[in-house]
């Protein structure tokens, strides 16, 4: 790993930026692309430069594009490979952690100096490496828990630390289900979808009685309580009833997803979603795919107005997880080499690799990867498939898989632990052979 050599390339990238006059930004539509692009716009804000910013679910030449004369591309893999000539005369810079090969044009990525872009440093971390801005290293930390990154090791450990030590982000290890800030500890329980609790997720009442009978008082003062408001031991009490609750539905491996790593942001308000990366990364990558990334940039950047926006758009998110999930559950196939989900007609394409991730979350144990499929707006097939590290750490890499099973009938790539594709919909016979020999 050369960390002195990435660390020049950023400078080197942030350099080309600062020569820029008013680039385009382009930017992916999930939690780190948004608050990846986002980054840049207030690092750019910050240096008095103006701007244009477009998100994309894919990297398509759209005309902003095509009439823009210096683009910052974000959280995009194989921006060359993709547009090629099209961007012949174009100033261009790549922010980027996806596997990939040096180009022509200036890249700042990690994996270019050995670092793994899936697990030691997301978009928005090394955009924080670009521009090494102290108001923005909050950006970086909900980027990386926004991307699976969690715990946060190496080059997020890095920025981790040092947000910790200018007093703007916390680490507490603790409960990490999602809702800890925001949600009543009813609503709480009844929307966790990660790791899915049977007999709990999406069943109110039973939530209820199994609080009571946990002995956590539900109100105070006629208020509905939430999890950060109760008192040490009764979160310890919650805890260790939950794990005890997962064993005896004969899913304690979920247990171990109970309590870890949260990371704090001590600039928001108290209680606010955005105080909790992963609260805050949840609330970006509902806004992405619900055709809304907009709003999720406008939240990052502190507009008035967006953060009420976003949660109507998280409600939605939250509804199509629970029932994405419970279909998951009784659908998916075991192919040999593979797991493999058909979410066609049932699940949105936007949130088809959210579920097959959480299929890990007890119901699978993690032998295997996962392959889910869903229709895109196009009428194709979307790809999404994910891996366990511990799959990782056995040599399996779903990127250059994807990629591999892709040739010549679509285009795929990604993450050793998580890649995705998108192929013609006559294709899936086609893919699922490539993508077992690939695999």
């Amino acid at each position: 790993m050369d960390k002195i050599g990435f660390f020049k390339r950023c400078e080197e990238v942030r350099g080309r930026i600062e020569d820029f006059k008013e680039p385009l930004i382009v930017n992916h539509y999930d939690a780190d692309g948004l608050a990846a692009g986002a980054l840049v716009a207030k690092a750019l804000e910050i240096r008095g430069m103006n701007y244009n910013i477009l998100t994309l679910r894919k990297l398509d030449f759209k005309e902003k594009i095509k009439s823009a004369e210096e683009i910052i591309f974000v959280d995009f893999g194989g921006v060359e490979e993709s547009l090629g000539d099209a961007l012949k005369g174009k100033q261009v810079v790549i922010i980027d952690h996806h596997q990939g090969v040096d180009g022509k044009f200036p890249q700042a990525n990690p994996h270019l100096f050995g670092f793994d872009g899936g697990s030691e440093l997301s978009s928005s971390g090394t955009a924080y490496m670009v521009f090494r801005n102290d108001e923005l290293v909050d950006l970086a930390v909900v980027g990386a828990v926004g991307d699976m990154q969690f715990p946060l090791k190496s080059l997020n450990r890095d920025i981790l630390g040092e947000g910790i030590g200018k007093g703007i982000v916390r680490c507490d290890i603790d409960l990490s289900i999602f809702g800890r800030i925001s949600r009543p500890l009813v609503w709480f329980l009844s929307y966790c979808t990660e790791p899915f609790l049977p007999g709990l997720t999406g069943n109110e009442k039973n939530c209820y009685r199994f609080l009571k009978e946990a002995g956590i008082e539900l109100k105070q003062d006629g208020m509905w309580r939430k999890y950060y408001e109760l008192e040490l031991e009764e979160r310890v009490r919650l805890v260790s009833a939950l794990a005890a609750y997962l064993y005896s539905k004969g899913v304690g491996n979920a247990s171990r997803e109970l309590v870890g790593e949260v990371y704090m942001l001590a600039r928001q308000k108290e209680g606010s979603e955005l105080s909790d990366a992963k609260e805050y990364s949840t609330l970006l990558n509902a806004c992405g795919r619900h055709n809304k990334p907009e709003v999720g940039i406008r939240v990052c950047l502190g507009r008035e107005g967006a953060l009420e926006e976003a949660r109507a758009m998280l409600n939605e998110h939250r509804k199509q997880l629970r029932e994405g999930i419970v279909h998951a559950i009784s659908n998916y196939e075991d192919f040999g080499k593979f797991y493999f989900l058909d979410g066609r007609k049932h699940i949105e394409d936007g949130v088809i690799g959210v579920i097959v991730g959480m299929l890990y979350g007890g119901t699978l144990a993690g032998d295997k990867p996962i392959v889910g499929i869903a229709l895109d707006e196009e009428g194709k097939i979307k790809i999404s498939a994910r891996a366990t590290k511990d799959l990782v750490a056995e040599g399996v890499n779903l990127g250059e898989a994807l990629g591999k099973a892709c040739q010549g009938i679509g285009v795929g790539g990604g993450h050793n632990i998580a890649a995705g594709a998108t192929i013609e919909s006559s294709k899936l016979d086609e893919f699922l052979l490539n993508f077992s020999r690939a695999l």
